[in-house]
């Protein structure tokens, strides 16, 4: 993501640049606020960082003229003179963030990650948005049996109403975009959609994840940061595998469900909530209660009203009508034109299991439309898998592995795999592995 840097200043600027690119972080700079401004129109996917005293266009106003064209890209200004009152009346107008000159390129590095973190939320609500609508303008949840039927309707009837839901659904049956929908149809249509990946949330870390924390709060960070839950607030706050939160996690969640306010650490003031949640689970929670992997009293929270999206095995009549559309959206995708059908395929189509559901439709689609099939695919199910596949299933194995070995333990099963956090949480989420599963 683009980071835009605007100072006269040419030592500073020269100075700033090489600690972004040494951060390996794209940026582009700018001397003036004029030629900076000529860069930013409402396609602009990045930040911006301006200095604020400067000739011509100062750093206010040129923040003003962002924010009229796209109010939440975030803008961070930078300072020598310490203005308080600029300061206010700065943060008050919705400018992300302040830092006052001098200061370490760390601070504000520190900063533009932040705001990076922001924006690609921003970016991502857009996403889902456009992507709501072409969903309400192509009926995307296809399928004309009567199970699907039934669930299209429930969708609209429910998304007029503010009850939480629970979606329980198998993997890549599409839980997500059931929560979008019963979003984008409803009265919070257009405020924030705000995805939290409870499998991603660390053990210890899960209150400053969902509740924020004020500056100074928690030693290990240096700034204030808004929690997940907050975030939502206006709009719709999406839980997904909620059976994956840790337990000490499940109580932190539930009195703010239940209390409809956060407190994030170390604030004194706790702010009112008017958000809807909807859960998902790709497990059965009332299974997961009685294991002992969720608190029985969340379990009811979440659960007033219950959706259940139908595996693929189920609504074998749809397989063809699904295959159909995305075979169309590949062609479209990878501009080829869609091949003739072998029988083969038709085979595949009719007896496979599809255990990953529509998600492994869309992606065997794909493989068909740009001839990545081979002939024998029916009768050697490898076959089908191209190399990403199956260098997938290798990546997943391996990770299954560590985690039976250290019994579910993260730690242990990072050093055994050497791998970052980051990256290690993004494949337990690709791969959907429950690292509760594994815990002795």
């Amino acid at each position: 993501m683009t980071i835009m840097l605007i100072d006269d200043d040419d030592a500073l600027r020269q100075m700033l640049h090489q600690a972004f690119e040494l951060e390996e972080m794209d940026i582009v700079v700018e001397s003036d606020a004029t030629s900076a401004l000529k860069r930013i129109n409402g396609d602009y996917s990045g930040i911006v960082i301006t200095d604020v005293r400067m000739p011509a266009m100062d750093g206010l106003t040129l923040f003003k003229k962002i924010q009229a064209i796209d109010s939440e890209i975030p803008v961070i200004l930078m300072t020598g003179h310490g203005d308080i009152p600029m300061v206010i009346e700065a943060m008050r107008a919705g400018v992300f963030d302040f830092v006052t000159k001098p200061f370490s390129p760390d601070v504000l590095i520190a900063s533009a990650r932040r705001a990076q973190d922001l924006r690609a939320l921003v970016l991502e609500n857009r996403a889902l948005r456009a992507a709501a609508d072409a969903i309400d303008h192509d009926n995307i949840l296809i399928g004309e049996t009567p199970a699907m039927i039934k669930l299209r309707s429930t969708i609209r009837q429910l998304a007029q109403t503010d009850i939480d839901v629970l979606v329980q659904g198998e993997t890549g049956t599409g839980k997500e975009l059931v929560a979008v929908l019963l979003h984008r149809r409803g009265a919070r249509r257009g405020k924030r959609f705000v995805t939290v990946n409870c499998a991603a949330i660390q053990p210890g870390f899960g209150e400053a994840e969902l509740l924020g924390h004020a500056q100074g709060a928690l030693a290990q960070y240096r700034w204030g940061q808004t929690g997940f839950i907050e975030l939502s607030d206006g709009g719709t706050l999406f839980l997904d595998e909620i059976g994956s939160l840790p337990l000490a996690t499940q109580g932190i969640l539930l009195r703010v469900l239940e209390e409809r306010e956060v407190r994030p650490i170390g604030s004194n003031e706790a702010k009112s909530l008017n958000l809807r949640v909807v859960a998902a689970t790709n497990v059965d929670l009332a299974v997961a209660v009685k294991d002992g992997h969720l608190r029985e009293d969340l379990y009811y929270r979440l659960n007033p009203i219950h959706l259940t999206i139908p595996p693929l095995r189920d609504r074998r009549a749809d397989i063809p009508l699904l295959f159909s559309h995305f075979l169309n959206d590949a062609s479209q995708q990878f501009r080829k034109d869609i091949p003739d059908l072998t029988r083969d395929v038709h085979a595949q189509l009719s007896q496979h299991h599809w255990p990953g559901n529509v998600r492994e439709l869309r992606s065997y689609a794909q493989r068909v439309l740009l001839g990545l099939e081979n002939e024998d695919s029916a009768e050697h199910p490898d076959a089908v898998l191209a190399l990403p596949e199956r260098v997938a299933q290798f990546e997943a194995a391996l990770m299954r592995q560590a985690l039976t070995k250290s019994g579910g333990d993260i730690q242990h099963a990072l050093e055994q795999l050497g791998i970052p956090r980051n990256t290690f949480y993004d494949k337990l989420k690709r791969y959907d592995i429950q690292p509760s599963s594994f815990r002795r």
